[in-house]
């Protein structure tokens, strides 16, 4: 049998499962996040025999915690979590991986082997599994005349360096993204991101009505040509480990690239395989 384009779950999955009790705060979940430079824990079960009873990404903490103005120190990851976990078998080819993780606007899936959790996989992976590949809807995108352009958000989400955490937590919630471009004097000066907003914020025990985005905001912006390739885009984020690139041309910011744009293209020429065999 011919293996699927990207490969098979099992191959690319993370076997090391990073979780905590449903007890925990919000504010430790955050600190664990950023101590192990990951965007997502599990939830442990109250029985043990019954895996994991959630997830929490830095989506959840940014727009369900932050945006909601709720204190991190009492909040619970609990009250938060996506429950139940999705999850895809280990067998399942990376392509329906893609497919869950649209179809459901999530960047994680729990990987089982039978009853048992086995592992946890993410957008990142699903980047790294399409890109790598010698051949499949990645190297065929890469083809077409200048990619990134195809690919890009053009409708910049702003903000301004002096505004606090709370306002860009809410209008990352409100627009349903998950960064906004940095303006000082009416230029753009840098880039502000869910991460950022956990890992340096949260984490960093700030409050997030008084705390300017300045002072979190990733600087200088990291970003590329709009001339350059999917993979050229690919191995950026991983080497400065980060989920958004700004996408210059002619050095003007005229798009947003995030990890999620890499694939999306991915899975809406692959839908019809997918819709076909459900």
């Amino acid at each position: 049998m011919t293996a699927p384009p990207g490969g098979i779950v099992r191959e690319f999955m993370h076997s090391y499962l990073e979780a905590v009790p449903q007890g925990t705060t919000i504010r430790a979940a955050a600190e664990r996040m950023q101590l192990r430079r990951i965007g997502s824990v599990l939830v442990e079960s109250v029985d043990p025999k019954r895996g994991f009873s959630g997830i929490v990404t830095e989506t959840d903490l940014v727009r369900k915690v932050l945006a909601a103005g709720l204190d991190p120190t009492v909040t619970r990851v609990d009250q938060v979590m996506a429950s139940p976990v999705l999850t895809i078998a280990a067998e399942r080819s990376m392509l329906d991986a893609s497919q869950l993780m649209e179809t459901n606007q999530i960047r994680h899936l729990c990987v089982v082997e039978g009853e048992d959790t086995a592992g946890l996989i993410s957008v990142r992976d699903l980047v790294r599994s399409f890109v790598d590949a010698e051949s499949g809807p990645v190297c065929e995108l890469d083809k077409v005349y200048r990619p990134l352009s195809v690919l890009m958000a053009t409708t910049l989400g702003t903000i301004r360096s002096e505004e606090p955490i709370l306002a860009a937590a809410r209008l990352m919630k409100e627009r349903r993204i998950g960064s906004l471009l940095v303006v000082e004097a009416g230029e753009i000066v840098g880039i502000v991101t869910e991460s950022d907003l956990v890992r340096k914020g949260l984490a960093g025990n700030v409050d997030a009505a008084s705390t300017r985005i300045g002072g979190l905001m990733t600087h200088p912006l990291i970003s590329i040509d709009i001339n350059r390739t999917i993979r050229d885009a690919s191995e950026v984020m991983a080497e400065k480990r980060v989920r958004h690139l700004a996408v210059r041309e002619l050095h003007k910011i005229v798009g947003v690239l995030s990890i999620r744009d890499l694939v999306k293209m991915v899975s809406v020429r692959d839908r019809p395989r997918f819709l076909g065999q459900a």
